[in-house]
């Protein structure tokens, strides 16, 4: 039997996506020098360029992501975390499939996204190199870091 996530429009209001985006914080402090940290806090999150997303099972939180709109032909995928319990399961990948397709449905010809350079982000990088997404050179206010690995995918 396959699993089947819910995938919710999420307004940032609930008190399990805030546990989430405070681990999510804490481990990007834990692994990541601070001038490297370029995880968004729940309210850079609720900035109206941005649409954040919830990956649910029932009751559980399995994990969330985000697009933000760049202009109108590209978006960067924000906030991407699975929760520790529901690792393994294609939370993510799910994720990923629907940030794609609503890129696609919005029109944008490419997407952008940051993410460590680290061991601890190799899951991360493996994952959008399966969606598409090969290596590029900063974007939109970030500039060239040892600690960061920037990716992108054209759309459509």
């Amino acid at each position: 039997m396959e699993t089947t996530f819910e995938i919710r429009h999420d307004d940032l209001r609930g008190h399990e996506v805030e546990g989430l985006l405070r681990e999510h914080l804490d481990d990007m402090h834990e692994i990541t020098p601070p001038e490297s940290v370029h995880a968004l806090d729940l309210e850079a999150l609720r900035a109206p360029e941005i649409t954040f997303w919830s990956v649910w099972e029932g009751d559980a939180l399995l994990g969330c992501g985000a697009l933000k709109e760049l202009d109108a032909r590209r978006g960067e995928i924000k906030s991407m975390r699975t929760a520790r319990p529901h690792r393994g399961r294609g939370v993510a990948s799910r994720l990923v499939e629907h940030i794609l397709a609503e890129a696609d449905r919005r029109g944008y010809e490419r997407l952008y996204l940051e993410t460590g350079s680290m061991v601890e982000f190799e899951p991360a990088r493996a994952l959008y190199r399966r969606h598409g997404f090969e290596p590029c050179g900063p974007f939109e206010g970030y500039v060239l870091d040892p600690n960061s690995v920037f990716m992108t995918r054209s759309l459509g």
